[in-house]
């Protein structure tokens, strides 16, 4: 049997019961009640009318967030003269407060009040906190009205601990239903995403931002300041999106639609554990606040819940809480081994069992292994304090010492001096009052500042307490300003949500864009980046916000491009340009395209840039004011190469040669045939801007600079080589550098400039037509090479010659010259030497297979007997 009556006892001896039953105004029976139910049953709305209809109460939330959000609903109501917040690290009390909005922790227990309620009570379940709840379920009780809010499944304990309790079970104003798995990418707006740590809130934030364009985060490591400038955020549709912790599991009210779990377990503090049924039901219940149905399921990794899963979060069926965590709040302080006992005396009922060793307790255990503290703390108000310091809560978590080694600093500031100093509350709190770092390093800032808020809250700690509590909220203000300032910076694109919003939800609308001079395109207000020619430069290089940027700048645009288009072909070729370098187009200094392999050598095609245009109309329009462009171009530079083809017409014996040459892009090779032309027709030729060379036909002309460019440009292109432009001027180069360009010839390991080549062969041919003749003195400078390096070069060339003669000291005179042989003398004496071998004549090479004397050499074959 419970030691329990069904009226709450009279606990006059312990501090913070509350005495009697009476009122100001009238006398009668104090009544407990509780109001169970699954969330969005109006509970807390409930509990403050309640609250507000005594002349005074108190009411305890889990959570100091929503101790603030409370306080401000009250002030609203009551005005701020009657109102208080009391939590750890805040304390407004004003001197006639009758309502008191508080942590369940910081309820003031030796206050008076005709009503008193716990949010959340189902929480003395928790193995940490637990034991708070349960202290204030067996002990808080108003002087008229107790009231219990929470879920359903602790009701068979409340019955047990609480005889007499009246229940009121309350139903959810609205449905809930699953919707299975569902991708972060298809998660419909208004839809909160639920994680359990900060790097898998982080994560999820930033694929968010890039996807959907941003999402307000909510943490319970916020301050409220932040939290409610990132609630703000949300509610303000500013974002469509909220990613938290199981924090807004916790009576956060927000227009929440759809909840998305991330995860199915979570970290409770000791080992990774799978979430209840009755958490999963707690967090999916801010889904469809009011009247309105909400809609719940798993994003991400997280796998689908099971069907049993579903249908007991659907139905608000889950098994009853077994048992309450419990600790003993009748302390001996004697001293401190006494009260470490005392801390952990066994339940006295069942239903009860011993939580987890909570940190207030672990911090006394170090702090009674320090022997200045255990030397000090005799007595019984030493005792006392030395608990108080240790109930400091380690806000900062960061896993050393730190947390021990400051509350043993602060005890004996206390004891000793009877009061925290004020160089050392001025030295942490300006310390923290420092707005720069990343999100981690603000929020460890305000975990800091909330330890020096708690401690300022303690009035009875400092002499200028109200002070230091003014101090504190201003930097918590400062870095909470910067944390929201942050977290919108990091995690939301306010551009792409607007636009995003608008392309999903007004798709039939025009959207209010313009063009700038400078060629900025704003869409609804911002800017998208910018139009160069035809392309959409934006400030995104991929991604999913580039591509949401791209769909509003292409409806933006939709009467730009065709204008645009209308300038490109009434403007004049001056204002077009090929780059021979890299063979990209460009109108004024903006690139629209490249040239690329077309039909034939000289009739390249166009490859445009990425472009917005609506159909591929308008891409041609663009391509054929580009061909024609270049068409002019090719005319125009390779001019003498248009003008040599006259000569075919009024010399009929010339259209083959003329023909491969066109055919060619102004070098072709020559045939043994055409060192047969008479020197009449020779001369028509080189009258129509052609010479006949050793190795090649080609028209001088064309090696001048530009034309010379454009070739080696549209050779590249149709030959599927790199483009390799050489420098203006240059007649030879090493040929490895050289190799496979058009216009050049090799000589040896030099490459020389085909024109130059050919003259400097007819040149020595005329020099050593009757005898051996020396060469030239200028003639190394002519080809821009080095003297020693004439000799390869001429054996590169077939020029037969002779290597001049090193100085001696033995012959006198000037020694011999590099000479140039007479090429029938070296003709002749290799036709002697080649005799008694009585070689057969060698047949002429076959001609080129494109050569027009192909087909006769063909039929020439076939007629032979």
């Amino acid at each position: 049997m419970l030691a329990f009556a069904p009226q709450a006892p009279d606990h006059s001896d312990m501090k913070g019961a509350f005495h009697g039953t009476s009122s100001g105004h009238h006398t009668m029976p104090a009544s407990i009640r509780a109001a169970l139910g699954p969330t969005n049953t109006g509970k807390t709305h409930y509990a403050l009318t309640r609250m507000m209809a005594h002349a005074s109460g108190i009411i305890g939330f889990p959570l100091r967030l929503l101790a603030r959000e409370n306080y401000e609903r009250l002030v609203k109501i009551k005005g701020e003269r009657s109102v208080a917040l009391i939590t750890g690290e805040e304390k407004i009390v004003p001197p006639g407060a009758r309502w008191f909005s508080c942590t369940v922790e910081a309820m003031p227990l030796d206050r008076k009040a005709e009503f008193v309620a716990i949010d959340e009570i189902q929480l003395a379940s928790d193995p940490d906190r637990g034991h708070i709840f349960t202290d204030r379920l067996l002990h808080a009780r108003g002087t008229v009205e107790t009231l219990f809010l929470g879920a359903e499944t602790i009701r068979p304990l409340l019955q047990k601990l609480v005889p007499g309790i009246e229940i009121d079970i309350r139903t959810r104003l609205s449905s809930l239903s699953s919707t299975g798995h569902t991708k972060l990418s298809r998660l419909p707006p208004r839809s909160a995403i639920v994680a359990f740590s900060m790097s898998e809130v982080y994560a999820l934030a930033e694929v968010i931002r890039r996807r959907r364009g941003g999402c307000a985060v909510i943490m319970g490591q916020l301050s409220p300041r932040t939290r409610n400038a990132q609630v703000e955020l949300y509610q303000n549709r500013e974002v469509d999106y909220l990613v938290a912790t199981d924090a807004i599991g916790m009576g956060l009210n927000m227009d929440v639609d759809h909840v998305a779990l991330a995860q199915l377990s979570k970290f409770d503090g000791t080992v990774p554990r799978p979430l209840f049924p009755q958490e999963i039901a707690q967090i999916a219940g801010r889904a469809g606040r009011g009247m309105k149905d909400g809609t719940f399921g798993t994003t991400a990794d997280c796998p689908p819940m099971s069907s049993a899963l579903v249908e007991a979060v659907e139905q608000h069926r889950f098994d009853p809480i077994q048992r309450l965590y419990w600790r003993n709040h009748e302390l001996d302080f004697t001293n401190p081994a006494n009260l470490l006992k005392s801390l952990t005396r066994l339940p006295p009922l069942r239903g009860l069992t011993a939580g987890r060793v909570a940190s207030d307790v672990t911090t006394l255990e170090s702090l009674m292994l320090d022997p200045d503290i255990r030397e000090s703390a005799r007595g019984k108000r030493a005792t006392m304090l030395l608990w108080d310091v240790c109930q400091i809560p380690d806000f900062r978590k960061l896993g050393d010492d730190s947390h021990t080694r400051l509350c043993a600093r602060l005890y004996m500031h206390l004891l000793k001096e009877g009061a925290v100093p004020a160089n050392w509350m001025e030295g942490h709190i300006r310390g923290l009052a420092k707005t720069e770092g990343d999100i981690d390093t603000l929020m460890h800032r305000l975990t800091g500042v909330r330890v020096c808020s708690y401690v300022a809250a303690r009035t009875e700690w400092s002499r200028h307490s109200a002070m230091w509590q003014e101090r504190a909220r201003e930097v918590e203000d400062l870095l909470s300003d910067a944390l929201h300032e942050r977290l919108t910076a990091r995690f939301v694109d306010r551009r792409a949500t607007t636009l995003l919003r608008r392309l999903d939800s007004d798709s039939d609308r025009t959207l209010l864009s313009a063009v700038k001079p400078d060629g900025e395109v704003l869409v609804e207000g911002h800017s998208i980046g910018r139009i160069r020619g035809f392309t959409l430069e934006t400030d995104v290089a991929a991604g999913p916000d580039r591509q949401i940027i791209l769909r509003a700048g292409r409806k933006a645009l939709l009467h730009e491009i065709p204008r645009r288009i209308r300038m490109l072909q009434d403007a004049p070729d001056t204002s077009l340009r090929l780059d021979t370098t890299n063979g990209e187009l460009f109108w004024e200094d903006t690139r629209l395209g490249r040239l690329a392999a077309g039909p034939s050598l000289l009739r390249p095609a166009i490859q445009l840039f990425p472009a917005e245009f609506t159909d591929t109309v308008q891409k041609t329009h663009v391509e054929t004011r580009l061909l024609d462009f270049v068409a002019q171009l090719i005319q125009r530079d390779l001019k003498p190469l248009y003008r040599s083809q006259a000569l075919a017409d009024r010399v009929p014996q010339l259209r083959a040669i003329l023909h491969r040459l066109m055919e060619d892009g102004g070098i072709t090779e020559t045939l043994p045939e055409d060192h047969a032309l008479s020197p009449a027709l020779k001369s028509r030729l080189r009258k129509g801007g052609v010479e006949v060379g050793r190795f090649s036909i080609y028209c001088p002309a064309l090696f001048r600079t530009r034309p010379l460019a454009l070739l080696g440009l549209l050779h590249a292109l149709h030959n599927k080589t790199p483009i390799r432009p050489t420098a203006p001027g240059r007649v030879s180069l090493p040929w490895s550098d050289i190799q496979g360009q058009f216009g050049w010839i090799r000589a040896g390991d030099t490459g020389l400039r085909l024109d130059i080549a050919e003259r400097c062969i007819a040149e020595m041919h005329q020099l050593a037509v009757r005898h051996d003749h020396a060469a030239p003195l200028s003639l190394a400078s002519r080809l821009g090479v080095k003297a020693d390096m004439l000799p390869s070069i001429l054996k590169g060339l077939g020029i037969a010659h002779q290597p001049a003669e090193a100085p001696s000291s033995a012959h006198a005179g000037p020694p011999r010259p590099l000479m140039i042989l007479n090429d029938r003398k070296t003709r002749a004496s290799r036709r002697r030497r080649s005799a008694p071998h009585h070689a057969p004549p060698r047949r002429p090479a076959p001609p080129r297979t494109d050569s027009p004397f192909a087909a006769l050499a063909a039929l020439r074959e076939k007629i032979r007997p």
